[in-house]
């Protein structure tokens, strides 16, 4: 039986049309798999790993990020203060899918 449009499994009520949402934003992904390979992170840090993205193009894309929550930020009440911030449980369960997304596209696309 073939689907109608308004029937499509991929439109906004559809839970890989969510998903792709929370990390489909401009350098999310890249956040998440720095945050994955380098662990826990300053911002600063972040900032060099992800060559190219502006301070405010990645401060609200980790609030997006930790919105959503798939980021953990830590506040340490220092002089001065010092944030980290890091994969949450929930991102952390989502890792093995992006790789598998990736290790897919190399074989497919490339």
């Amino acid at each position: 039986m073939e689907q109608s449009h308004a029937n499509c499994p991929c439109m906004e009520a559809c839970p890989l049309n969510r998903a792709l949402s929370l990390i489909g934003g401009k350098w999310k992904m890249q956040i998440l798999c720095s945050l994955h390979n380098n662990g826990t992170s300053r911002y600063s840090a972040l900032r060099k790993s992800l060559d190219g993205v502006s301070g405010t193009v990645l401060a609200a894309a980790l609030r997006e990020l930790e919105r959503d929550g798939l980021v953990f930020r830590s506040e340490y009440l220092e002089v001065p203060v010092r944030v980290e911030y890091s994969l949450t449980p929930r991102a952390k369960t989502l890792m093995p899918i992006l790789d598998a997304l990736g290790d897919w596209s190399m074989k497919e696309l490339f």
